[in-house]
Parts: structure tokens; sequence; C-alpha cells
């Protein structure tokens, strides 16, 4: 993907560094005094002696915020200071500052940036709301102009993206419905600022997940400056697209708390706020699909999401996401009418045209470093898909070419397509008698 270095920017230079202004004070950071000096004894018991310029990267505030705290646990004998052989200033844990450490992770084993208040986290979410885009249908063609994808398809989805509604996607297995789900990440590309964590309820809840959240270039340098930029706590990545299929569980949809570690990590719909989340694969999971699709009700109604923390606390959070179901089977089988009836826009994926087979072939050639031959693929359609009673899927062309890759690497020779070869893979693939009727893998 690639991003405009001037939007960036501006981004960077003026809303966000106004909407999530540096905090040069205690006040100002939002959080109470007993939090961060409880955070700045658990991460020097993590780090080790160590001084204020790496405190001041590690808790992400400014050291005019974090000095006077210092001084309060030297006063309280829980910091000391230790020598050092560049002749700085380092702090070192006392007894006491230790067993005070020690205590505090059992409360709360959270160490990192300092988290926001969920007030600046629910101001940060509302003013990069995914609401809050305009996707037009230009935009839409030239994100996927290198992917095959049938027109009508593309018509469908644009304006269910463009409002930030709710869409389920479904269709026969194979007909390329995660991999356009996933592919319409490319078209939020603008940057939002995602907090490492959220201070709510009393806890201190992770946000910030490498897995989906991808830092911005551009923000990392912008980051290592002290008196400029946005608030540190928060790191500027793309859009998050999240995706979760047959691993779904309940659970994942609450909070999690590891009692080994004594921390709170935000849900997936959490980690999706501002992005997309996908579940995929629905009616796979070992749960019924109606109680993945129930959890969704007040979210979807409400924009806002409730969470309980284990000790029985609960918490209102937001709910920005676009949230995308996709399914081998048809709707109706997995919901009522009046919850259909809540999910704004439905789009049936079926069975390609010839064309766009042939343009998905042309793409699996190219990138396997094949020759392209047309009367290859015209043998697959007519001889092979039409004959046999195969609908023509975008999954075919891939593994179908894939197959005779493999055994002609198998058998010392240089992979080339033939008809005879597409035929001994197609005999591989597909189990005997099956045809358009089969509906489920």
């Amino acid at each position: 993907m690639s991003y405009s270095p001037q939007t960036v920017e501006t981004l960077e230079n003026s809303s966000m560094e106004t909407t999530a202004k540096r905090p040069r004070s205690l006040q100002e950071t939002g959080l109470k005094e007993e939090l961060l000096l409880s955070l700045l004894l658990k991460q020097i018991l993590k780090m080790g002696p160590t001084d204020l310029a790496d405190l001041v990267r590690e808790v992400a505030l400014p050291g005019v915020v974090l000095e006077p705290l210092i001084h309060y646990l030297r006063r309280e004998a829980q910091l000391e200071v230790r020598s050092s052989t560049d002749g700085g200033v380092r702090y070192g844990l006392t007894e006491r500052g230790r067993t005070a450490a020690l205590d505090a992770v059992m409360r709360d084993g959270y160490t990192g940036p300092a988290p926001v208040p969920l007030e600046a986290y629910l101001n940060i979410v509302g003013w990069q709301s995914s609401s809050r885009r305009q996707i037009t249908a230009e935009q839409l063609r030239s994100k996927f102009s290198d992917i095959v994808i049938e027109q009508h398809i593309l018509d469908r989805l644009g304006p269910a993206l463009h409002s930030g509604r709710s869409m389920m996607v479904y269709g026969s297995p194979g007909s390329g419905k995660s991999f356009i789900s996933r592919c319409l990440g490319r078209v939020l590309d603008d940057p939002v600022l995602v907090p490492y964590a959220v201070q709510a309820g009393g806890i201190t809840v992770r946000v910030f997940d490498p897995e989906y959240h991808r830092p911005r270039l551009e923000a990392n340098a912008r980051e290592a400056r002290i008196d400029s930029g946005h608030d540190p706590r928060y790191r500027l990545c793309d859009r998050p697209v999240v995706s979760a299929g047959g691993e779904l569980t309940l659970e994942m949809l609450e909070l999690h708390y590891d009692p080994a570690s004594c921390e709170y990590r935000a849900p997936l719909q959490m980690r999706a706020n501002n992005g997309l989340l996908i579940i995929d694969d629905l009616g796979r999971q070992r749960v019924p699909p109606e109680a993945i699709l129930n959890r969704w009700i007040v979210p979807m109604e409400e924009g806002s999401d409730y969470l309980h923390s284990h000790g029985g606390a609960q918490f209102v959070v937001p709910f920005d996401v676009i949230l995308l179901f996709s399914t081998n089977y048809p709707p109706t089988e997995l919901a009522d009418e009046a919850f259909l009836r809540r999910i704004g826009y439905k789009v049936r994926f079926g069975e390609l045209s010839e064309r766009a087979y042939t343009a998905i072939w042309q793409q699996v050639c190219e990138a396997e470093g094949l020759d392209f031959a047309s009367d290859v693929v015209r043998y697959t359609v007519e001889h092979l898909h039409r004959l046999r009673d195969v609908p023509l899927l975008a999954c075919h062309p891939r593994d179908l070419i894939g197959l005779v890759v493999d055994r002609c690497r198998y058998e010392g020779r240089t992979p080339e397509l033939s008809p005879e070869a597409v035929e001994a893979a197609w005999d591989n693939y597909f189990v005997t008698g099956e045809s358009r009727g089969m509906t489920h893998d």
C-alpha cells in the first residue's frame, strides 16, 4: 500500500497534535498520581537501575511529569540514586521500593507506556471514526486495480465500505470471499492513533497489538522528539484489519485476564476500533453462530460495547469497526430475519465469468514463472469445468496450477502446463462426484 506523505505530515503536524496533545503536567495526563507512581516502580523493577531518559522513553511521559514523581519516591525511601560508570544519575529500588513494586504488580501487572484515560480514548476513536471517511468508486477501483474481481461485486462492496455499516459476504468455499474481504483493508489507507493501553474501570487494558497494528514509519522519528508531535502514549498506525475464523470463541470477544502476568488484554473488537473486523468462516466455530451473532446486537445498535473485569467492574468502550461476516452458508441458515435486517449489506460471491477465471489463471502463471497458454485454460474451462458441471471459482487456477508445479518438481522437470498435466491435477484435486450441487466443503 502507498501513502501520501503530505497527508500523513498534515495529520501529524496539526489535527493529531491537537487532538492527542502531549501532556505537560500530571493533570494533563488524565491519570491519578498513585497509578503513575506504581507504574514507575514496576518499570524500574522490570528494567533494573535506570536513568530519567530511559524512563521517559519507556513510560512515554516527559521529564517534567516524571521528575516530581521520582522525587516523591525518593522521599518515601522507595527509590535511591545509584552510581553509574558514565557519571550519570540512575535510580534503583530500595528494599521498601521492591516490596511496593511487587505489590503493585499483583494488583496490575501492566508495564510500558502510560495508559490514556478512557475519556481520551473515547474522544480519539470518535475523531478518527471509520464512518467519517469518504470512500468513492474511483478510490475503490484504484485500490483493486491489481486484483481480479467481478465489477458487480465491487459495486456492492463499495457502498458498504463507504457507509461504515456491517456487511455479510457469502457463497461457495473458494469463491474468494476471505481474500477480497482482507483486501478491503487497503482502501482504509489513512493513519490512526492507537493507544498502547487504556485505563478504565480501575484497570489497565493493553490495546496496542503488533499482530494487528502496523506502525507508520513516519511516526517513529517524530515520536523520538521530546517536544513535538502527538502524545507518545499513542502509536500512529495503519487502520487495523483484524480477522478471526474457525478459532473464534466468545472468550476472545471479552477482556482477557492473564493470571500469570496480572495483565488485561483488549478483546478483538477493541483492537479493531477505527478499522475492519472480519469474522471469517462463520458457522465453522465451536460455538453456535447464533451466539456469535447475538454478541454483536448491542454494539451494532449503540456503537459501544460493555466489558467486565474479572473482579466484576463494568465499563463501556467505543465500538467503531466495520464489521464483516464471511460465510459459506446461506445467511438464512445462520440468523433470523430480524438480525439480518441489522446487517446493512449482504453480498453473494458466486461463479466467476470465464474472463475473470482466465485473468486469475494468467496472474498465477506470472507468479509461478510459467508461460501462459490460452489453449490450456480454454481446455480447463470447456472440457473439465463445463463437461463435469463444476463452477468456475477463484481458488481453482491457483490450486490446479500448484498441483501441476508440485508434480513437475517431484519428477525433476521444469514446470510446464499442458491439458494432460492439468487433467491429472484435476483428478487429484476433486473428490469423485463433486459437482455444482455441493455447497459446503
